[in-house]
């Protein structure tokens, strides 16, 4: 099952985005369950969010995964989506 993990930082969190991120990217490395991954950028260019495409049995392993991630952990996120997600192209 697909399941698109959109997350917003909270407002002025980016240092805690970069001092959090090699252990995300190495948590998502390790769990081996994201097909696809990359920052949201704001106006200028900075990161501000996360979209992550998990490859799970359920949402209630997204839920974990996103619960577990290091970013989440630092407590990095304002608002994280977890949905459903049909791959066309």
């Amino acid at each position: 099952m697909l399941i698109a993990l959109i997350a917003k930082d909270k407002e002025g969190h980016l240092e805690t985005r970069k001092s959090n991120r090699d252990a995300h990217l190495s948590y998502i490395k390790e769990t081996g369950v994201v097909s696809q991954a990359g920052p949201l950028l704001d106006d200028a260019g900075a990161m501000c969010g996360s979209l992550v495409i998990l490859d799970v049995q359920d949402m209630d392993a997204a839920q974990s995964w996103a619960a577990n991630d290091p970013y989440a952990k630092a407590g990095l996120f304002a608002d994280v989506q977890l949905i459903a997600w049909n791959k066309v192209i």
